[in-house]
């Protein structure tokens, strides 16, 4: 493991490893156990995108770990000037031992691996959000005790956030249903990686189809960042139909749990009944995105 770029490049025993690890690293500072296993280390976080949890978790991760978390926003580096991917990979390499990039373009976080000699950790692109799903895996852990038998359905875009569920609770033995509106479905490449996992994953326009049986639901806004020019016809597909809701969570099963990456608009893809129901859940898997990812820095970037 040199990067973590999408989930699809891990192994389920490299994904494995890493929940072991958030684990302990979760059990160390809950009893105030140092754990400086990146002292002395530097991460460079570039941000073209906005964040409360991402830039949080990483800095106070870097922290805890014993290194230090550099904030480098696209307006203060050239590449948002138009300096190639390439040169800022290679000048950052020299200074820094890891780089976390939120960003749009996918190609960009593969570029960064290529050019530069440093691990390149994938916090978010509108391809795929690895970081988030990684502490999504650590949450229905704790909550189920296991992954074998369970059924993860997701309600919603078929954007970034569908496809890292898809790839991360396939690979640990869970059967997936999607439920998207016409024209919002995954893409074409998730769809083929499902092909791998015969019978354990379903396709369908209809969200009641989707969350029968379901042991975790899970649902995202209706325009993602940089989307929002699309709100207004993205509202009109979802509204009425694609919301997680009681009358949806009484075909689930008894016990479902309900997970959203934040941030959530209640009364849009999810009522405010059911968040505050599920709030528990929901925030315990915000808090594992500090402990999944130190756990990928560890696996990154400790000699």
């Amino acid at each position: 493991m040199k990067h973590l770029l999408t989930l699809e490049q891990l192994s389920k025993e490299e994904i494995l490893e890493i929940l072991n690890l958030a684990d302990q690293l979760k059990f160390q500072r809950n009893n105030n156990i140092e754990h400086h296993l990146l002292k002395g280390k530097t991460l460079g976080m570039v941000f073209q995108k906005s964040s409360t949890r991402t830039r949080v978790s990483f800095e106070v991760g870097m922290y805890e770990l014993g290194g230090y978390a550099l904030f480098l926003s696209s307006r203060d580096l050239q590449i948002g000037r138009g300096e190639p991917v390439e040169d800022t990979a290679r000048v950052l390499s020299r200074y820094l031992d890891g780089i976390m990039i939120r960003t749009y373009k996918q190609s960009e976080v593969e570029d960064l691996a290529k050019y530069g000699s440093i691990p390149v950790i994938n916090a978010l692109t509108d391809y795929c959000h690895p970081c988030q799903v990684l502490a999504d895996l650590m949450t229905i852990r704790e909550f189920k005790g296991g992954f074998d038998g369970l059924k993860a359905t997701f309600i919603g875009d078929g954007f970034n956030m569908a496809n890292s569920i898809i790839v991360g609770c396939l690979k640990l033995g869970m059967r997936v249903s999607i439920a998207s509106p016409k024209g919002y479905e995954i893409c074409e490449h998730i769809q083929e990686f499902a092909k791998q996992y015969p019978g354990m994953f379903e396709m369908t326009n209809d969200p009641m189809v989707a969350a029968k049986g379901a042991d975790v639901v899970f649902t995202d806004v209706w325009a993602s960042m940089g989307e929002e020019q699309e709100a207004e016809v993205r509202r009109k597909a979802f509204e009425g139909k694609y919301q997680v809701n009681e009358e949806l969570m009484a075909v689930c099963n008894e016990g479902c749990m309900v997970q959203h990456c934040l941030p959530a608009h209640r009364g849009e893809e999810i009522t405010a009944d059911v968040f505050e129901a599920h709030a528990n859940e929901i925030f315990e898997e915000a808090e594992n995105r500090l402990h999944a990812q130190k756990a990928v820095m560890v696996k990154l970037m400790k000699d």
